[in-house]
């Protein structure tokens, strides 16, 4: 599709010059009638002098009120329309007053009185300042809706965004204490190279998460090279027990998705499939567009959903004695975050493949940027800044 050179404004962009060219639109519209009307009941050219400044007339008059309808229309209803009910009459009445005088003086040898003429016009008048009235009412409260819609918007934005803050931060001490509580047994064991090592890839993970936004969203491959750092820091408390392979499609490369989407999904299966097992488990990450959707897949080789303690990984409760000891922010906070960032245009499943184990499916609408836009820090580069 062309893109215009040049972007279109909403009319109402700059309220001050939308009502000046309305208020010159309109009062044009009404002289040209009036002339229209006067030439087709063959008056006389001078007429249209009359015509003139009766639009000037009213052109001024209703510049007035627009100051007064300024301050009313902030008021209560009560207020605003009583004072208005009485304003507008007041100047109908000074509109025809100005128009019958100056018909009068050109009309000398007109039997009709002042009276009369005042009469004739102040029915016209009125029509012409209760249309605007009506009209400038309508215009501006029109826009306040408009303002109070946009300011609900933002405010909706805003608050997803803080609730997107707020899920995302959870991960972080959650992960962060069983990292320093191994850290803290390494350093017991007096095994410092390790406790070193593993101290340095957290300090690079965290550096990571802090500099790129709560809210925002990364490509895959910045996604998968996070994941890995997650993983050389877990690999270190469980070695060869910790059996990782990733099957990324390179198509889905370049795909959009929030940020550590996928560390809570691999936390929750070492938490619940490696941790468990002497002999540990293996974690399948992989990522495929299916259609217009990017499928991201988390298996693990651990029991599933068969024995007790870890049918509570669906719900993020683990049990001692038959009494909750911690509460996971693990498969719930991604719901709750594919949720706000998708709304029902995603799709969240837990499975048991036929195999053993378990699953967990996600598929999120393709959002593909280009190589050369880098709106996050990549993760190689934070690691070689916190050597």
């Amino acid at each position: 599709m062309a893109v215009l050179p040049i972007q279109p404004n909403p009319f109402f962009a700059n309220k001050n010059q939308a009502f000046w060219r309305l208020q010159l639109a309109g009062w044009a519209g009404a002289m040209l009638l009036r002339a229209m009307s006067a030439i087709a009941n063959d008056q006389p050219a001078a007429f249209l002098v009359l015509v003139l400044i009766a639009t000037v007339t009213g052109f001024s008059i209703s510049l007035v009120l627009a100051v007064i309808y300024r301050q009313l229309i902030g008021q209560r209803p009560l207020v605003t329309w009583g004072v208005t009910m009485l304003v507008l009459p007041f100047a109908v009445g000074l509109h025809a007053f100005i128009d019958a005088w100056v018909i009068s003086l050109y009309r000398t040898e007109s039997e009709a009185n002042f009276a009369q003429l005042f009469i004739g016009v102040f029915y016209l008048d009125a029509t012409l300042l209760g249309a605007w009235s009506a009209l400038y009412y309508a215009i501006n409260f029109y826009l306040q809706v408009e303002d109070q819609n946009d300011q609900l918007i933002q405010l909706e934005s805003q608050a997803t965004q803080a609730q997107l803050a707020m899920l995302r931060y959870q991960l972080n001490p959650h992960f962060l204490f069983n990292t320093l509580n191994s850290i803290s047994t390494l350093v017991l064991l007096k095994q410092t190279e390790p406790a070193n090592a593993m101290l340095s890839r957290l300090s690079s993970f965290l550096r990571y998460t802090l500099v790129n936004k709560p809210s925002g969203r990364v490509t895959v491959a910045q996604e998968v090279e996070t994941l890995k750092l997650y993983l050389d820091i877990e690999r270190m408390r469980f070695e060869e027990r910790l059996r990782t392979h990733f099957d990324i499609d390179p198509a889905t490369e370049n795909a959009m998705l929030p940020s550590l989407l996928l560390q809570p999904l691999v936390e929750n299966a070492i938490k619940y499939a490696v941790s468990p097992q002497e002999s540990g488990a293996e974690i399948d990450i992989s990522t495929q567009l299916v259609g217009q959707m990017l499928r991201i897949t988390v298996s693990d080789t651990g029991p599933g959903l068969q024995s007790s303690a870890t049918s509570n990984r669906l719900s993020g409760v683990t049990y001692d004695g038959g009494e909750p000891v911690s509460t996971g922010v693990g498969l719930s906070n991604i719901r709750d975050r594919l949720a706000q960032a998708y709304g029902d245009k995603h799709r969240f499943e837990t499975i048991e493949p036929p195999d053993g184990g378990f699953a967990v499916i996600i598929e999120i609408p393709v959002e593909l940027r280009e190589q050369h836009e880098e709106e996050s820090v990549p993760v190689r580069a934070v690691s070689v800044a916190a050597r």
